[in-house]
């Protein structure tokens, strides 16, 4: 018999949440970094195409915040892409130290290929799950959670 340590009722319904949030949002990852790899991708270097193909040029601090990297990581990442000849880096101007990452013609042609499949993907996942209204609510509380927390950071 499983038995679970009771720690009262708001402070069990708030870590019953988290770790439904976390499975989910860990299995979720796990079937959508396995897609991206079906691209010859890492989660990470998908997520810099998608940035720059929806956003445009970004300094890789920029990219950084977008995809929740650090910047030794985004480094890593931005120079194997570079060496597909994905991305490239321009210097700004008056700053040596920055550089402006934009995606190469070989990366807009991947960008406009993959993408629209890979959101399939996400949406028949989603959709197989989940009614219209409840995908509605859900993101409506992700989002009003993830506001509220990023006030205490």
């Amino acid at each position: 018999m499983k038995t679970t340590k009771q720690y009262g009722k708001k402070i069990d319904m708030a870590l019953s949440m988290w770790v439904k949030l976390a499975r989910a949002s860990d299995t979720m990852s796990m079937l959508t970094i396995r897609d991206i790899a079906n691209y010859g991708l890492t989660g990470a270097q998908f997520g810099v195409i998608e940035s720059l193909g929806h956003l445009g040029p970004m300094k890789v601090g920029e990219l950084c915040v977008k995809n929740l990297r650090t910047g030794g990581n985004m480094t890593v990442v931005v120079d194997n892409l570079e060496k597909d000849g994905l991305v490239e880096r321009q210097q700004m101007p008056g700053d040596r130290r920055a550089y402006v990452i934009s995606l190469t013609e070989k990366g807009k042609k991947l960008f406009d290929r993959i993408f629209i499949q890979h959101a399939k993907y996400v949406s028949d996942l989603v959709h197989s799950s989940l009614s219209e209204e409840e995908i509605n609510t859900l993101s409506s509380l992700l989002k009003q959670l993830g506001l509220s927390l990023s006030e205490k950071v």
